[in-house]
């Protein structure tokens, strides 16, 4: 086996770079694209927080329209007894 010459050494370890720098690029796309999706979903959650928060503000207040029906039923009944 014969010591390789420096020019083949040379080109070996060009080859090498390029490779390395094909890869390096094609992670680094990805990982962009990975970034640009996070953001997408952080923006759609925060809007859904605020979808979110708006229903809960406007939503009725259920259970004081439950007690209020209530004590109105209590009423017209102890009227209908008083007047009987």
């Amino acid at each position: 086996m014969t010591d390789p010459s420096p020019s083949d050494v040379a080109l070996e370890l060009e080859r090498l770079r390029s490779t390395v720098e094909a890869g390096f690029a094609r992670i680094d796309g990805s990982l962009a694209l990975l970034v640009q999706r996070g953001d997408q979903v952080d923006r759609q959650l925060a809007d859904h927080e605020q979808r979110l928060d708006a229903l809960e503000k406007n939503r009725w207040p259920l259970p004081s329209i439950v007690a209020l029906v209530a004590v109105i039923g209590l009423a017209i009944t102890l009227w209908q007894a008083a007047a009987r």
